[in-house]
């Protein structure tokens, strides 16, 4: 397996150019964040991935975590990395200084975890977690649990954990059936059992904070009656000191396809009387409290597609740049030559770094509106930024995760062979890519979302802008060269988009199976339309460097070319998806159940 070198020069450039860093640094909010700023806290995560998380990544795959007398025991050097990784101050990027953060922009916090990812996706999940919960205590806490929790959660030296599924609910939440019982003193005595929990326990950190979803005596059925609550492994004594043992256990670990470092926990709560619990924000806004943590952790989930498609996309260009086979058809005589010389191969390592790059300027673009929802000093403008966001993150979350499926296994076909063989290494990116189209909402729930939720916000008035924008964009292209070759292709696509569009935001209740039927496919378009957009937006900033006389001529002139790939090769399939999204739901309904196994 070949070692990982975060693409700094790349992340920095979509943090410029996509994101428009210097416009988020001129916002109150982080005036602190400077580039000068943004550029060193890149490269001493890159180093910190390189050196220390990313030498990891194999062994975790090979040894997993292991429950060990009831204890998870992980792979030999993780513990010690997540060390150095707290003492670097590394999880607090992001949040309040009131709780020892540092207050800087949700994209540049992105933009380290994709090194953190890329380097090993099973490590990074640990801290993302962590993250998603003091999301939640944070905006519904009460002061109190934020005293209590806080401080210890944004430094990382306590982690934290989402607690939604159980073996009879799977993704449909509302039918949970862990208890919550008063104690009557303000604690709650939680039983129940959770499954598919992500880093649910652990050696690594001396106590694991559970954010757990339960139901209250009385509560209505379905999501309704869902209340949060925060259980910890062990209880915190008044003077923050931990206390006992609380009655919360790990029953087993899972068997899985990949993340094999992540230990994913069967939680079993009360079996020695109940779990002592304490209640976030009100009774019976469980599930609205939750959503704060799975909408931020639907963005990092989007960004492990582009952090794992990053990784596999490194390991295949160095062995394509290594292994000698066949002679290039253009030299016959010649005899053989490295792979990367050949027509194919070229394809498929043209269309991995064009897709890695396209998710990533995606991602790091509605990490950007997340920033501008906080930061922005006008109601009308976080507003906007809100709506942008919201439209945006289950198209990173579903595109996002969809392409570094595709693109991991591209990297076994670059590979051939070799690339099915385990002792590789390429084999494990595909194995640990898999899962992140399912975990947080599977994607088909996302592509629902999407068309039955966040397309009908404000009116459309979000996605109408957002389209417009990429209009206008094209509008200003040059009529020659690369740029010019671009426009046409982003003018079917987005006309494409707006039609489908416009189709499934025609449709009514006695549609839903039509909207139903099209939601993954707009989604896929979405996704493309708006990477190769965003694309063509670094290769007009390159273009206009270049003019400048600009350093670093090469990565500069990559960027235009690797645009005008996107838009000529993997544009146009997306674009066609108009006539699936509109076609309705007939064909899908056409075989009778029992038909499917005739």
């Amino acid at each position: 397996m070949t070692s990982y070198t975060a693409p700094a020069k790349d992340i920095q450039f979509t943090l410029e150019t996509v994101c428009d860093w210097s416009s988020i640094n001129a916002l109150p909010a982080f005036e602190e964040a400077t580039h000068d700023l943004m550029t060193a806290v890149i490269e001493e995560a890159a180093k910190l991935s390189a050196n220390v998380i990313a030498p990891l990544n194999r062994i975790g795959d090979l040894e997993g975590s292991k429950l060990v007398d009831g204890t998870v025991k992980t792979p030999a050097g993780f513990k010690e990395a997540y060390r150095q990784y707290v003492d670097g101050g590394w999880n607090g990027l992001s949040f309040n200084p009131e709780w020892g953060g540092q207050g800087l922009p949700f994209s540049l916090a992105l933009a380290v975890q994709e090194t953190w990812t890329a380097a090993n996706m099973a490590f990074s999940l640990c801290p993302m977690l962590t993250q998603g919960a003091i999301e939640a205590l944070d905006h519904h806490g009460s002061d109190d649990l934020k005293a209590i929790y806080l401080e210890k959660l944004v430094s990382g030296e306590w982690t934290g954990t989402m607690n939604l599924t159980e073996p009879q609910a799977g993704s449909d939440v509302g039918a949970l059936k862990t208890r919550a019982e008063p104690n009557g003193d303000g604690s709650w005595k939680i039983s129940g059992q959770k499954i598919f929990i992500t880093w649910g326990d652990h050696e690594m950190t001396e106590n694991i904070v559970h954010l757990v979803l339960a139901r209250t005596p009385g509560a209505p059925s379905g999501s309704k009656g869902i209340s949060m609550f925060v259980v910890p492994k062990f209880l915190v004594n008044e003077d923050g000191s931990l206390g006992k043992r609380n009655d919360v256990k790990c029953v087993s670990l899972e068997h899985k396809l990949g993340i094999h470092a992540s230990p994913t926990c069967v939680l079993q709560f009360g079996d020695e009387g109940g779990a002592i619990g304490w209640m976030v924000g009100d009774e019976n806004r469980g599930m609205r409290n939750m959503f704060t943590m799975m909408n931020h952790a639907r963005v990092n989930v989007g960004l492990q597609g582009v952090a794992i498609a990053e990784r596999a996309y490194q390991q295949a260009l160095s062995y394509a740049r290594e292994r000698v086979q066949s002679a290039d058809l253009m030299q016959p005589n010649k005899g053989g030559v490295p792979i990367i010389r050949h027509a194919d191969v070229r394809r498929m390592l043209m269309t991995m770094k064009a897709s890695t790059e396209a998710v990533r300027a995606l991602a790091y673009y509605n990490a950007a509106a997340v920033d501008r929802a906080h930061g922005c000093e006008s109601d009308e403008d976080r507003a906007a930024a809100q709506g942008l966001a919201d439209l945006l993150t289950p198209v990173t979350k579903a595109y996002a995760t969809d392409l570094g499926v595709e693109v991991t296994s591209l990297a076994i076909q670059v590979y051939g062979g070799m690339g099915y063989i385990e002792e590789t290494g390429v084999a494990q990116h595909f194995r640990d890519a898999r899962i992140a189209p399912i975990y947080e909402g599977t994607n088909g729930i996302q592509a629902m979302d999407l068309v039955g939720r966040k397309l009908s916000m404000a009116g459309g008035a979000h996605w109408r802008n957002l389209f417009q924008n990429i209009r206008d964009f094209v509008a200003d292209l040059p009529g020659s060269g690369d740029l010019g070759a671009i426009a046409p292709y982003l003018e079917d696509g987005i006309e494409a988009l707006q039609n489908a569009a416009v189709w499934l935001s025609g449709n009514d209740a006695s549609e839903a199976r039509d909207t139903a039927g099209g939601a993954a496919p707009f989604l896929r378009m979405f996704g493309a339309v708006t990477g190769a957009w965003l694309l063509a937006v670094e290769a007009v900033a390159a273009s206009k460097r270049l003019e400048d006389d600009a350093e670093d001529a090469a990565f500069l002139t990559a960027k235009i070319k690797t645009a005008r790939f996107f838009a000529e090769q993997i544009l146009p399939p997306a674009t066609a998806l108009l006539g699936p999204i509109t076609r309705g739901s007939e064909m899908l309904y056409a075989l009778d159940e029992e038909d499917f196994s005739a």
